[in-house]
């Protein structure tokens, strides 16, 4: 089972507006009439039920949504770039991983139909047609689409199940599971025999939940030992746990505050979840002698213990009932999804003027656009892009910044004298 996946994904490029010019024969009035440029595709990631891991999202390692086509004559908009829909399983969180080595939450998708933008896809340039004044009639400038976004996405699939069974290895969750469920898990006498989370759902006279097997912890599994803590990020969406206790310990108490300890350092919100403590095996004579002293120990410790037995069935079906029953009146919630997050992009391109390498260097998406798609050594076009920068207030910025006669300007890999 894979639950955790990392991969790369980029948005398409925006494409390119046109720089063309209405000539017909009988039109009296021409011009320009380049159109602007298809926005790049995004990159989305849906939940889908119909998917159960992220096993397919291992086989690539960049996933890239469609460009966007260029804007062509007669104002024609070029074509948007198709969207990338990544399908992933109910219950998975989406993270964007950053330079510096933090996650960043991006979204829970806990349901079917819900999606998160992972990678936003790039800006079409504008057309000539933009560009059109009284004192620029035949504008040769236009502007090339924006890139689309890279990221770095982390995907963690956390299994959605009301209840789950925690405890330590070979205590009997595979047993209880399949008694109480028609799933099939492996029942074997070693430890760790289940290496990966299983469901089922359990019936109770008209409802019914769904009840998670989690692999076993054991004490010291939040340094790696055993199978280590990692799919205890199953039991975070459920509402209860069933803490299982094998009766042929030494010491149950013990065995029950050592689980509750690597609850603890994985996550505190764990350790905090209502708990039916079950101790199992009631059905050998071993345990049916101390019954009655480690439900005192128990009681001690403020816990009302149940007593079942996996192999034969018994107090297996009121313990289901007690949980049906816990689950409708709790007022537990399970874990609250994560907000919307809305950043909007800037209406219009803030201007920041530099200096480097004996040149001013000026950071303006959009005049960037703009030289990145003209012939800057055509004087014409090289005036027109010096009235677009008066038309923006740039040139008093760059006076601002100290920009005499003479002097350099960069912007993106065009460089000029002033």
């Amino acid at each position: 089972m894979f639950d955790i996946v990392e991969i790369q994904v980029r948005a398409g490029k925006g494409g390119s507006g046109a720089i063309t010019f209405r000539r017909e024969k009988f039109v009296p009035f021409g011009g320009p009439d380049g159109g602007d440029g298809g926005r790049g595709g995004d990159v989305i990631i849906k939940a889908d039920s119909s998917v159960m891991n992220l096993w397919g999202l291992r086989k690539k390692g960049l996933y890239q949504a469609a460009g966007g086509g260029d804007g062509k004559a007669q104002k024609k908009h070029g074509k948007n770039g198709d969207d990338l829909i990544l399908k992933v399983p109910e219950g998975t969180v989406v993270y964007e991983k950053n330079r510096d080595g933090t996650d960043v939450l991006l979204g829970d998708l806990g349901k079917g139909g819900e999606q998160v933008l992972a990678a936003r896809g790039g800006r079409g340039g504008w057309g000539n047609i933009h560009f059109a004044s009284s004192i620029n009639q035949a504008p040769r400038l236009a502007q090339a689409g924006d890139a689309g976004e890279e990221k770095i996405i982390l995907l963690e699939m956390k299994l959605i199940a009301d209840v789950g069974i925690i405890g330590y290895p070979n205590v009997g969750k595979s047993s209880l599971l399949s008694i109480a469920t028609a799933a099939k898990p492996r029942v074997a006498d070693y430890p760790f025999t289940t290496k990966e989370p299983i469901v089922g759902v359990v019936e109770v006279e008209y409802g019914t939940f769904v009840l998670a097997e989690i692999p076993g912890l054991i004490d010291g599994a939040h340094l790696g030992r055993g199978l280590g803590h990692d799919f205890l990020r199953h039991s975070m969406r459920t509402r209860v746990l069933i803490h299982l206790i094998d009766g042929t310990a030494d010491t149950p108490l013990d065995n029950m505050i050592k689980v509750n300890n690597e609850l603890s350092l994985f996550d505190s919100r764990l350790a905090r979840k209502p708990q039916i403590v079950v101790i199992n095996k009631v059905d050998l004579p071993q345990v049916k002698e101390k019954k009655d002293d480690i439900k005192a120990a128990f009681r001690e410790a403020g816990i009302n213990v149940r007593f079942i037995s996996a192999a034969t069935g018994e107090g297996i079906a009121e313990l289901m009932r007690t949980v049906m029953g816990l689950l409708k009146e709790s007022n537990v919630r399970t874990e609250a999804s994560t907000p919307k997050i809305f950043r909007p992009r800037p209406r219009h391109s803030r201007v920041e003027i530099t200096r480097k390498d004996e040149a001013f260097v000026i950071a303006m998406p959009d005049l960037e656009r703009i030289v990145a798609r003209v012939d800057m050594t055509d004087q014409v076009v090289k005036g027109q892009v010096r009235g677009q920068i008066t038309r923006w207030g740039i040139d008093k910025e760059l006076e601002k910044a100290g920009v005499r006669y003479g002097y350099k300007v960069r912007c993106g890999n065009i460089e000029w004298e002033w």
